[in-house]
């Protein structure tokens, strides 16, 4: 039965892409079977992180060629829970996309691409296999291009182009450092260069396994946009319907720090003093390079773009410090980020809907003429810059509780600044987009008051479970707490992947 539930996250979206593919003739069905799909597969992910939570960690073997030899699915704590965001973003912009995609892209492909991509995020949560996993990461990329250029408007192909060039050079390092580990370990399954990797690399010159251990460093930082090589994504985020950019926003960079996480806490764990000292550094720079490039911007998806990068130097800094508590809150903060800042972005959808525009400077007074949109807006703005009772802060909690355990004070006190900065740009999009009068040359679109109801509900959806996770953060870290024991102490996941002994 496990096998069945290893799968399903994979097939269904699989399925729904061909499905829609083939009634791509009829615009209402590829509208249906696109919502259906998307709301099977959540389900289907929550069935699989109920099965983890009571079972342990779940493994299967596919065509029954035992591991390290086969194709392994896995998933542990950590995999579900991202199983579980994937499935509910994914159906969060679903819904979104009904109301907001136009019709030349939903005739030329948009929903069998969004299934797509949808099965590449999955089948990279779940693969115990390094090469497994860049063949995802390529399903991800030819999904993700075709989307971000779909429409072949003038600054969705410059944006693309940006993406798929740094994209294709982080491929390609990754397959050269496969390579090379595949050449010193003779194997890619994760779970056993776990458990033998450490004995390896006492053999090898220290340079040849920290030049390695960079190369995927390199290769997963580009993926998850952390510094220096991050400019890709403000420069095309903002470019496609706010739908994609949503959909990229809450779990694209995602896979590259769980890429990160999953690498640098099963394999490169021997030279932690350099190579998690390293990743600290990137996650420091990271934090302050993206919150100043937000702080500098006056268009709404510009804005939301830099805070990505920003934010994924808090998930890089609980993996930089290493401890079962700062695992745990990078998870924490990973679902936190995921939720709030696909949010955001369909805000800002629901705002160009009723405005025409994403420039600050001409929005203004939504507010009074829509509290409901205004107050849908803090929830995950506020959440985001860490203010409590919200997810945010929790999140931003542990990773501070965890630096200071280990008197990393520095990195402690860039999070906490950067903190204040990430409140000063939400302020500042409220002020010029919510609070203040309107332009006298803006107004609402008739046209996009009559069809903002498609846009409130997804949006309410991810706000309310913001608010929940915050209300019932005890519980949901105490799970969290359990992923990052799982991560810190990788011996039950290399035990029950290569089964030796009973799970």
């Amino acid at each position: 039965m496990k096998d069945l539930w290893l799968i399903l996250p994979i097939v269904l979206p699989m399925a729904a892409g061909i499905v829609c593919l083939m009634a791509r003739r009829s615009r209402a069905a590829q509208r249906i079977l696109s919502a259906c799909g998307a709301g099977v597969l959540l389900l289907a992910d929550v069935a699989v992180l109920i099965e983890v939570s009571r079972k342990g960690i779940l493994a299967t073997q596919i065509g029954n060629w035992p591991a390290p030899f086969g194709i392994t699915l896995v998933a542990d704590a950590f995999s579900a829970i991202m199983l579980v965001l994937t499935g509910l973003i994914g159906f969060a912009v679903a819904l979104y996309s009904l109301g907001s995609i136009d019709r030349a892209r939903e005739k030329f492909g948009y929903y069998p691409l969004f299934h797509f991509l949808l099965m590449g995020v999955s089948g990279a949560f779940l693969t115990g296999d390094l090469f497994n996993l860049y063949v995802w990461f390529e399903v991800m990329l030819v999904s993700s291009f075709v989307l971000m250029a779909l429409g072949g408007e003038r600054a969705q192909m410059e944006g693309a182009l940006k993406y798929v060039t740094l994209n294709l050079i982080s491929s390609t390092l990754f397959l050269i450092a496969l390579g090379i580990l595949y050449g010193l370990a003779g194997t890619l399954n994760m779970a056993d260069l776990g458990g033998k990797f450490a004995s390896i690399a006492a053999t090898q010159p220290i340079g040849v396994v920290r030049t390695l251990a960079t190369l995927f460093l390199i290769a997963f930082g580009i993926k998850a946009a952390a510094f220096p090589l991050f400019f890709w994504l403000p420069a095309s985020y903002h470019t496609p319907p706010v739908a994609v950019s949503a959909l990229f926003a809450g779990l694209l960079t995602k896979v590259g720090v769980y890429a990160l996480i999953r690498v640098f806490t099963l394999i490169f764990v021997q030279d932690a003093a350099y190579t998690h000292t390293l990743i600290l550094v990137i996650a420091g720079l990271t934090m302050i390079t993206g919150v100043l490039g937000a702080v500098s911007q006056n268009e709404f998806r510009r804005i939301l773009s830099f805070h990505i990068v920003s934010q994924i130097g808090y998930m890089l800094m609980g993996l930089g410090l290493l401890s079962p508590l700062g695992l745990a809150a990078s998870v924490f903060y990973i679902a936190h980020h995921i939720i709030v800042k696909t949010n955001l972005f369909l805000v800002s959808g629901a705002v160009h809907r009723l405005c025409g525009t994403f420039e600050l400077k001409d929005l203004g007074g939504l507010y009074r003429a829509r509290p409901l949109l205004a107050a849908l807006f803090l929830i995950p703005a506020l959440s985001l810059a860490g203010l409590p009772p919200l997810s945010g802060f929790f999140a931003k909690l542990g990773l501070v509780q965890a630096g200071l355990s280990q008197q990393r004070y520095l990195i402690v006190g860039v999070s906490l600044a950067v903190s204040l900065l990430t409140l000063f740009s939400m302020i500042k999009i409220w002020n010029e987009a919510f609070w203040k009068a309107p332009e006298k040359s803006s107004g609402e679109d008739p046209a996009g008051t009559r069809g903002l109801r498609d846009y409130l509900v997804p949006i309410g959806m991810l706000a309310t479970i913001t608010v929940v996770i915050g209300l019932a953060a005890g519980p949901v870290f105490a799970f969290a707490l359990h992923a990052g024991g799982q991560l810190a102490d990788p011996s039950q996941y290399i035990r029950i992947v290569l089964q030796r002994g009973a799970p």
